[in-house]
């Protein structure tokens, strides 16, 4: 029996709207939607209604978009605009709402290699660099809210959360979804460190996370086992798969993905290379000539 992740897909939106989701999180929706992004880009607004606030994930270069921030802000100082990570449907933005605000834009250095091109919204924003960057545990702070920088390589190597400590939340950005799996693309993108990564964020016990596409998750700890249990059930696919004689990627996608929007197969085929390059570390997997998208795989032979 396939995993069941516990998906959330209808929520109430409407573009350029400020959602008030708490006390100290506010929502506006990018009208980006699409089979990568899904209802759109979340930005998120992180403060009460007085003092600075804090700008997460301003999004594409759409200049709406930059026109619904500003009214959300209402004239507020803005202390930073933070990325979670530099792809294009959540940072080209950035510099046109610094130029509006005068905050500075923090996030971690733009990645070595670029991911495949799953997407249009996949690759990353060209020329970036941050005017403040941000490690792992690297904290910023206003008058009622405190945000941790957590490092959760894989979706993106240079992806980051942000934790907001008085809420018990999670600004998840593209690491967890909750109406779909994340993307993970190589060579940027990271199966090994993915689940890493997710472990950690499983540790961190959130009350509440807020991703950047679709709806907040209000039960994290069995959303979350679903999560990882589904990347494991995948990983035992992959496996059958090659048992039963699939040794190409695209081979492979066919049988899994068969009942997927063929859209996604591109993703899909990057999600499984990114399987089959850590099933190779694991020595679980072989391939010839070499671990590739074009490359031909097998069961490893047990000594």
């Amino acid at each position: 029996m396939p995993v069941q992740i516990p998906y959330v897909r209808s929520f109430d939106f409407a573009y350029g709207r400020a959602d008030r989701l708490s006390l100290r999180v506010t929502r506006v929706v990018c009208e980006n939607p699409g089979p990568f992004t899904f209802t759109g880009t979340n930005s998120f607004l992180i403060g009460g209604d007085d003092g600075p606030l804090a700008v997460i994930d301003p999004g594409p270069d759409d200049a709406r978009h930059l026109e619904a921030l500003v009214s959300a802000i209402a004239g507020r100082p803005v202390s930073h605009i933070l990325l979670t990570h530099t792809h294009r449907d959540h940072a080209p933005l950035a510099p046109a709402l610094a130029a509006a605000t005068g905050a500075p834009i923090a996030g971690a250095p733009p990645p070595v290699s670029e991911t495949h091109a799953s997407g249009a919204d996949e690759g990353d924003m060209a020329g970036f660099a941050p005017d403040l960057v941000l490690g792992d545990g690297d904290v910023l702070s206003g008058p009622d809210w405190t945000l941790t920088a957590v490092a959760t390589p894989g979706h993106a190597s240079n992806h980051l959360c942000f934790a907001l400590a008085e809420e018990r939340a999670l600004i998840a950005g593209d690491h967890v979804m909750g109406w779909s799996t994340t993307v993970v693309a190589p060579p940027d993108g990271d199966m090994a460190a993915y689940m890493a990564s997710l472990d950690r964020v499983i540790a961190g016990d959130y009350a509440r996370l807020y991703p950047a596409h679709g709806a907040p998750i209000d039960d994290p700890a069995p959303f979350l086992a679903a999560y990882r249990a589904h990347r494991l059930d995948r990983e035992a696919q992959i496996l059958a798969a090659l048992e039963g004689g699939a040794d190409t990627i695209p081979e492979i996608v066919r049988r899994l993905y068969a009942e997927v929007d063929p859209r996604l197969w591109p993703a899909a085929g990057l999600s499984v290379f990114a399987h089959l390059i850590k099933l190779a570390a694991e020595a679980k997997v072989t391939a010839q000539p070499d671990v590739a998208l074009d490359g031909r795989y097998g069961l490893a032979v047990s000594p």
